[in-house]
């Protein structure tokens, strides 16, 4: 074979080979005002939150009631539009694609490698020219590419515990924020009431100060008061606001989203869970088990790169016009490397993945336990007071308007009993969002019931996500 045909034969090959196997570019630039544009026109009655909610129900995993926006949104609701708009999660669902892309294509044969040699000979001879091409395979008689798949496909199933994991603490985070906005919202429409109850008192003392029946001094103190409260509850409106804010960026919904909250302090009930039912349910330690499990696969797959792949091809020569065919073989000696840095790294990363699982999970029985003392004490102090302070405070207030009504000068203790009163009101909103706080932590470190386990809306993935309460 002359050299000029030899080339084209090797350019052909090499040429076909790489328009077969290799993938062309496409650009895909950012456009901001067509994705802000998008964004905002997003709403609660969404084509694809009402159909997330209706797979839902028709899997029997939603334990709520029919989805219906439109009257409002009720706290699973607003979960469900966090499930399918909350940024987080998104970016959540992509990384678990790439780790589903690089399992789709673990463990594949590296590609084949062409060499070719060519050498021309000094001396005066017909044919100087000695060419040797060869094509060489690598066959993974190792095991180590089965072992890759097996990682890459534990890595997988790490990314979308990872996944039910932001789900789940999306949903509290969701919970939290409607209690504080909710808690806040009440705290305003209460400091409402007493603002516009210290306008007509303020009034009333103020005709009593020029009649003489009262001090100028007390009467004085409820327009005072009544002054201090109004600054307080512009202060407060922007609190509310500020939380609102929060509740749509956790929806994933703009500024402008046509919504409508309901303020609310949930007080559910976590059931007591065994150590057992924490170390199955609780998310982030499912996440880690899975993680172990990758390490485990890791050592395995280093464990197996000890072990030499066989190299083997077809080999061709030509040489001063003559021409040979043969084989050529290769395989490594593992007796210097043995890949025992690896080895040593993979061991030492397993032992990392299991302290991390056992000292977590000595973490979350410790928070349950706390988080269930102070869930008691809380529940105590509401009860105290709502049993036992606020019905005194309401004596006394009676008492003292009694008193004020009857001229016997009682402006003092009726604006004490008052504002004793507006603050008790304050302090059990506060009590009972605390105590909100605490069930709702409760309910995210003992995780999702497994009878009501909803499947992440991405339809490449299937996550142990979270059950509707």
């Amino acid at each position: 074979m002359h050299l000029a045909s030899f080339r084209s034969v090797v350019a052909v090959a090499i040429g076909v080979a790489a328009l077969a196997g290799c993938q062309s570019y496409q650009s895909s630039p950012l456009d901001p005002e067509a994705y802000e544009s998008s964004w905002r026109l997003r709403t609660p009655s969404d084509e694809a939150v009402r159909a997330f909610a209706a797979r839902l129900a028709e899997e029997g995993l939603a334990d709520a009631p029919p989805f219906d926006p439109d009257d409002g949104l009720s706290i699973p609701e607003a979960e469900l539009v966090a499930l399918v708009f909350n940024p987080d999660l998104r970016l959540a669902r992509l990384r678990a694609g790439v780790a589903q892309a690089t399992a789709e294509h673990a463990g594949r044969w590296d590609d084949p490698t062409f060499s070719i040699d060519v050498l021309r000979i000094t001396e005066s001879v017909a044919n100087p020219w000695v060419i040797t091409p060869g094509l060489a395979i690598t066959i993974p008689i190792s095991g180590r590419l089965a072992a890759e798949k097996a990682r890459a496909n534990a890595a997988v199933s790490v990314e979308l515990d990872r996944l039910a994991e932001a789900e789940w603490r999306i949903r509290r985070d969701v919970r939290l924020t409607w209690a504080e906005w909710s808690a806040a919202r009440l705290k305003y429409e209460e400091l409402q009431q007493f603002v516009d109850s210290m306008k007509s008192l303020t009034e009333s003392t103020g005709q009593l100060a020029e009649s003489g029946e009262l001090p100028r001094t007390e009467a004085a103190l409820f327009s005072i008061e009544q002054m201090q409260r109004a600054y307080e509850l512009r202060r407060l409106g922007g609190d509310v606001a500020v939380l609102e804010q929060h509740l749509r960026t956790l929806l994933g919904l703009s500024p402008e989203a046509p919504i409508q909250f309901t303020p609310i302090l949930s007080l559910g009930v976590t059931a007591d869970s065994e150590v057992g039912d924490v170390a199955s349910r609780n998310l982030s330690l499912a996440r880690l088990r899975q993680e172990y499990e990758v390490a485990e696969q890791t050592l395995r797959r280093e464990i197996r790169k000890q072990y030499p792949d066989l190299t083997i091809g077809p080999l061709y020569e030509t040489d001063q016009g003559q021409s040979r065919i043969g084989f050529l073989g290769a395989i490594p000696i593992p007796i210097l490397n043995a890949n025992r840095q690896g080895i040593a790294e993979a061991t030492a990363e397993r032992e990392v993945a299991r302290a991390a699982f056992e000292t977590q999970l000595e973490r979350i029985i410790g928070a349950i336990a706390a988080m269930r003392a102070r869930a008691t004490a809380l529940r105590e102090e509401r009860e105290q007071i709502t049993d036992h302070l606020a019905p005194l405070i309401d004596r006394q207030l009676d008492d003292a308007r009694r008193l004020l009504e009857f001229g016997e000068s009682g402006g003092l203790v009726l604006l004490e009993s008052l504002v004793r009163a507006h603050n008790t009101k304050l302090h059990l909103i506060d009590v009972r969002l605390d105590e909100s706080r605490a069930h709702i932590e409760l309910d995210y470190l003992t995780g999702p019931t497994p009878a009501a386990d909803p499947k992440s809306i991405n339809p490449a993935a299937e996550s142990a996500s979270e059950v509707t309460q």
